[in-house]
């Protein structure tokens, strides 16, 4: 009997209906919940988009004040959270320390499946607000610093800055970081996305779908590599190595960080945003060289697949950008992160809400029709 082809990757299969959030990997577009990523990038701000994201709709001015209020109180670590982070080594790599410290908060929290939604709305809101605070603390304890409380009358994005550094950071900053949060906080059914949609597919709680979606986002072909591009960049060293730095690369068949993406045909939205933002907002030669690196990298590509569409995604530039606003580069995916739980969370909401187990079949490549021997005769 014939059986049907697999889709390696999944790749054009369609898992799930959704209104958050898709990309049109065709036309270089992004949408949430209608709006067009140019829309919202740069004049929402991070707590707007993550309330639509929730809601499917813009909050106006009371709603914006309670949502802000609701992240701003919730941004304290639970004593379980502290003490889970405190038992963790120093040189544990960030994602790790989040997906773990978030999976002890959720323990300790009990709420299944089963609670209402407006509970399962509360833990979104709830885990939104403390991922920064244990990023920010557990880069704290590894620099032998006590951790900063984190402050209620700041934005969600200058708060982590604040935390991470102690001092109020500038507009400029918050603002930068505030824009790729933004841009960031969902990207259609992704990686990651689609692991937390299947996890809360079971009816597990919030929290286990957040672990598995952290889990899926570290990976390199994820979200692991904006730090891989500075180590890129850094490794080039100077414009003048970029054409044989990146030649020798490409001889070796090594990837070039930060190039290509799977489901963009056309210039990814989000690194057109950041590219811009990273012109303004890198203070040294940073950005020059990465620019360098961009239009080299992207020609030698051509040479090697003429006929090609290939353009830098948002890894590219958010590197320069978490650069210039001073975060380690150990802590870029894990940024993400912190912006991804907003779209990560409204994905599992939609999912509660009208849901089906996600349980696809395989194709079954092995052997048929062996016969069992024991073990002396084998």
């Amino acid at each position: 009997m014939s059986q049907a082809v697999a889709a390696k990757g999944l790749e054009g299969v369609i898992a799930a209906s959704t209104a958050v959030s898709h990309v049109y990997g065709e036309e270089g577009r992004l949408v949430y919940r209608g709006y067009d990523i140019h829309e919202l990038a740069g004049k929402a701000s991070f707590e707007e988009v993550a309330y639509l994201l929730w809601e499917g709709e813009l909050p106006n001015q009371s709603q914006l004040d309670e949502i802000r209020s609701e992240l701003a109180t919730q941004r304290r670590l639970s004593k379980e959270g502290i003490a889970c982070l405190a038992d963790l080594a120093t040189d544990a790599l960030p994602m790790d320390v989040l997906r773990t410290v978030v999976s002890a908060v959720g323990a300790n929290q009990r709420v299944s499946r089963r609670s209402s939604a407006d509970e399962a709305r509360r833990e979104a809101v709830t885990f939104t607000a403390i991922f920064p605070t244990i990023l920010a603390a557990f880069e704290r304890r590894r620099r032998n610093l006590d951790p900063v409380e984190p402050r209620e009358d700041l934005s969600q994005s200058a708060n982590y800055l604040f935390m991470l550094t102690g001092s109020e950071p500038s507009q400029i900053d918050a603002q930068a970081l505030d824009t790729y949060f933004v841009l960031l906080a969902d990207h259609g059914m992704n990686a990651s996305t689609f692991t937390g949609r299947v996890i809360a597919s079971t009816e597990a709680d919030m929290a286990s779908a957040l672990v598995g979606a952290i889990g899926a986002l570290k990976g390199p072909l994820h979200g692991g590599a904006p730090s891989l591009v500075l180590d890129m960049l850094d490794a080039i060293g100077s414009p003048d190595n970029v054409e044989s730095w990146m030649r020798e690369a490409l001889g070796r068949g090594d990837r070039l960080m930060g190039f290509g993406h799977r489901v963009y045909k056309a210039e990814d939205p989000r690194a057109e945003i950041l590219r811009e933002l990273a012109s303004r907002m890198d203070k040294g030669d940073l950005y020059a060289l990465a620019s360098n690196a961009e239009q080299t990298g992207l020609r030698l590509l051509e040479e090697q697949k003429p006929g090609r569409r290939l353009y830098t995604n948002v890894e590219f530039y958010s590197a320069v950008v978490l650069n210039a606003v001073g975060l380690p580069r150990d802590l870029f995916t894990a940024t993400f992160a912190a912006s991804r739980v907003a779209g990560w969370s409204a994905h599992v909401l939609e999912q509660y809400a009208d849901n089906r187990l996600i349980r696809p079949q395989s194709q079954y490549t092995g052997p048929q029709d062996r016969r069992f021997t024991p073990v002396s005769a084998r």
